[in-house]
C-alpha cells in the first residue's frame, strides 16, 4: 500500500496515541500480507491475533472538491495505524464495492451486492483455509450502506467456519466527540468531517476553492426508521444533486482533521485490542 510522507508521519503520530494497555505479544509490529514471502505468510496468518480485510472505495465520487479516492485514503491510514500498533496481518486492500446510492455519479461501482458479497466472502474464506485465527472487517463505507452485504460476510464467515469475525464501519468510529467538531447543520457524505480528514492526510489532492455547502432538501426526518439516499444527476428528482455531496465542507480544516484522526484512531484500536480476546475454536 504505498502512502505519501505526509500520510505516513499522520500515521506516527496517532499510533502514539494507540498504544496504552499492552500486551498482546507486547506490541509487536503488524505486516501487510502482500509484503510477505509464502514461507512468512504461512507462519503469521496463523500467529496473528488476527487479520485485517480492509476495503475503502478506490474511486467513488466525493463531492467537486475531493478526490475519488477519499475512502481508501483514510482506509489506508487505518490500516497503516493497525500494522504499527499490533501484529495483526493486513490483507490487500478490497477498492471496488456495492454503492448503489452514487451509480449516477462517475467511478467504479459493483451494481449487484451478491457480487461484491460473494467476492470479498471468497477472499475472507481463502485467509480462514490458510490459518487465519480471527478476521475483521475494516469498512470505510457506512454501517448501512456497504455495511450490509460486509455483514453478511462476517455472520456467514462465523457460521460456516466457526470463525470470530468483527465488521467495523466508518460510523462506529465516531463519537460525540467528533460530531461536537463541527457546526455544519446535517452531513454525511463529503461534509466537513471527511474534508477535514483528507485535509489531514492528503491535503494536495483537496481543492477547497471548489468546496460548497449542500444541505439537499431533506434535512433529516423525524421519524424512526432506515430510509436509503440517493445522489440523483436528474433534475426533478427528490434525490436531485448538483454536487454529489451533503453537508458543509467550506468549514473543513487540516487541525479540525488530525482531531477527528485521533478520535476515531482511539475507537479503531479499542475495538482491535478488545477483539483480540475472543475465543477462538481449538486447533486455531
Amino acid at each position: 500500500m504505498a502512502m505519501s510522507s505526509r500520510l505516513i508521519a499522520s500515521v506516527v503520530i496517532c499510533s502514539a496515541l494507540a498504544v496504552p494497555n499492552a500486551p498482546i505479544a507486547a506490541q509487536a509490529r503488524g505486516a501487510y500480507l502482500g509484503d510477505l514471502s509464502w514461507p512468512e505468510a504461512e507462519r503469521r496468518l496463523k500467529e496473528a491475533p488476527m487479520v485485517i480485510i480492509p476495503f475503502g472505495a478506490g474511486a467513488k465520487e466525493h463531492g467537486p472538491h475531493l478526490p475519488l479516492s477519499a475512502d481508501q485514503i483514510a482506509m489506508e491510514y487505518f490500516a497503516a495505524v493497525a500494522v504499527d500498533s499490533l501484529p495483526v496481518v493486513v490483507a490487500p486492500p478490497i477498492l471496488h464495492g456495492w454503492f448503489p446510492a452514487f451509480r449516477e455519479l462517475p467511478g467504479t461501482t459493483i451494481d449487484d451486492p451478491d457480487v461484491f458479497y460473494r467476492y470479498v466472502l471468497e477472499v475472507a474464506r481463502s485467509l480462514v483455509r490458510h490459518g487465519a485465527k480471527r478476521v475483521v472487517f475494516l469498512n470505510l463505507g457506512i454501517t448501512r450502506s456497504t455495511g450490509i452485504p460486509l455483514a453478511l460476510v462476517a455472520r456467514t464467515i462465523y457460521a460456516e467456519e466457526r470463525v470470530p469475525t468483527l465488521l467495523i464501519s466508518s460510523d462506529d468510529l465516531a463519537t460525540p466527540e467528533v460530531s461536537a467538531l463541527t457546526t455544519q447543520r446535517v452531513g454525511g457524505h463529503a461534509d466537513d468531517i471527511e474534508t477535514s480528514m483528507i485535509l489531514a492526510l492528503r491535503p494536495a489532492l483537496v481543492h477547497m476553492d471548489r468546496a460548497v455547502r449542500d444541505y439537499r432538501a431533506d434535512t433529516g426526518a423525524t421519524y424512526p426508521g432506515y430510509r436509503p439516499g440517493h445522489y440523483s444527476r436528474q433534475p426533478g428528482d427528490p434525490d436531485f444533486s448538483e454536487t454529489g455531496l451533503t453537508g458543509d465542507p467550506t468549514l473543513a480544516t487540516a487541525e479540525k482533521g488530525r482531531k477527528i484522526l485521533a478520535i476515531k484512531t482511539r475507537q479503531w484500536m479499542k475495538a482491535l485490542r478488545g477483539f483480540a480476546s475472543t475465543p477462538v475454536s481449538a486447533g486455531r
